[in-house]
This record gives structure tokens, sequence and C-alpha cells, in this order.
């Protein structure tokens, strides 16, 4: 399931400062995760979005929570149990802790990045199995963020004011690495969803890492009004393809 959050993170943030105008904190996003299995594609998990207002003795965060599970039918299969949570300025979504735990299988992992923006250092705690615990510090460069919160800038960014075709590079923190990622605008489209029919901004995605197979065969959909929220997106990974599809929006700022 961590193929679907890879599939998010290739998104762009390079408004740095931009303000909040786009994401409320009391928002739920309910998706469907499907994955092609021998050549049929099948409703394999849920993926959720959720913010809220946490208080912290020095100022009011922003929770940025994202989680994806498998429907029952599917946990004997492989059950999965993801995640992903990042704790962020609320006018400007600028990220101040991260959290992702990852429960696959037999699998587990835990990761925490704390930043420190005056130094641009991050410090990271990650745990493995049998509580095997790693501390490492590491620089970032300005702007780079967190899966997470790199998600939730894209719904920031002016699409009016861009042309179709236009690219842009990005920098994502992932596994204490910094990763390049390349997105083109290719401009609007209406779509059917069961949140109904939404004009939206089109965008493909594309980098040099092999998490994803080739630009044209990864796009999402935004909508087009001041929320723009992920109403439907595709993929191709190496072991397959799959999509995610919108089921419900709730506490919608706009």
């Amino acid at each position: 399931m961590a193929r679907f959050f890879y599939l998010l993170i290739f998104l762009w943030s390079f408004t740095i400062n931009a303000q909040n105008t786009a994401v409320s904190p009391n928002e739920k996003l309910v998706y469907t995760a499907s994955y092609n299995m021998s050549g049929i594609l099948t409703d394999i998990a849920q993926v959720t979005m959720e913010t809220s207002n946490v208080q912290t003795s020095k100022a009011t965060l922003l929770r940025l929570k994202c989680t994806a599970a498998t429907y029952s039918k599917w946990d004997n299969f492989f059950r999965i149990r993801d995640l992903y949570e990042s704790y962020v300025s609320p006018k400007t979504l600028k990220p101040y802790l991260y959290k992702r735990n990852i429960n696959e299988g037999s699998y587990f992992k835990a990761m925490k990045y704390t930043y420190s923006h005056k130094t641009s250092t991050i410090k990271s705690v990650q745990t493995k199995k049998k509580n095997h615990v790693e501390n490492k510090d590491f620089k970032f460069s300005l702007g780079a963020k967190d899966i997470v919160s790199t998600l939730y800038n894209i719904r920031l960014v002016n699409f009016e004011g861009m042309n179709k075709g236009s690219q842009k590079t990005l920098t994502i923190i992932f596994d204490r690495k910094e990763t390049k990622a390349y997105i083109t605008y290719l401009g609007k489209e209406t779509i059917n969803t069961d949140i109904g029919t939404k004009t939206c901004y089109k965008i493909s995605i594309g980098s040099q890492s092999k998490i994803l197979e080739g630009s044209n065969n990864n796009v999402l959909w935004l909508t087009a009004d001041a929320n723009k929220i992920i109403v439907y997106g595709k993929f191709k990974i190496p072991v397959g393809n799959g999509e995610l599809k919108i089921k419900s929006a709730s506490g919608l700022k706009n």
C-alpha cells in the first residue's frame, strides 16, 4: 500500500510561503484504492485523509493524517495498516513534525522527523522490528518537504496561472533522502466521480527513480476550485498498475 502513497508524494510545493486558502482543520477525504489483479481492476483498500487542529505548548498546529487499510476480505491475503502524518503551520502548511508507521504483512517500520528550519536540519528516529532504534540527523534543502505536507501543499498552487505543458521540479524527503520529481500540467478535464461531475486540473507525474513507470502512466485529477482536492488518480509501478477514486468528501474549507 505504500505504493499508493509513492504516487501521491510526487507532487510539487514550489510556493514555499503561500498562504493556506484551501485546507480546513476538519476535512475528511475517503478514497478507494484499486489494483490490477490478473487483468481485473480490484478494490483492495481504503485510503483516508483527515485534518485537525492540535494545541502544543507553543502554538496551534494543523495535523495532516493519511491512512491506508486493506478491506477485511483481503487481510488474510496481505494485511495493510499504514499511517502517515505531518504537523504543519495552519497558515502556510510548513512542516514541523512528520511521522510514518508502516504495517504491511510481516513488515513493520516507523519513522519520525523533527524539523529545525533555522539550521535546515532534521532529527530522525527510525524503529524497526524487535524495537531496533536508529537516530540520525541530516540536512535538507530549502523547500524540501515530507510526503504528507507536500501532498497538501499542491492545493496552494495557482493552476490558473500555469500554461498547459508547464513542468516543475520538486524535492521530497523520503527515508532520509531527497528525491527529485517532475510534474507536468496537462490542463483541465471534466470527469464523473462519486461526489459528482467535477472539472479538474490534470497533472502527469514522472521521476528519475524506478518507483513510477513512465510519466504518462501516472496522472492525478484535482478539482478546479478553491479546495483543489484529489478526486482521481491512476498509476503504474514496476509490479503493476492501479487507481485511486474518491468516495466522499466532508468539512471542506470552501
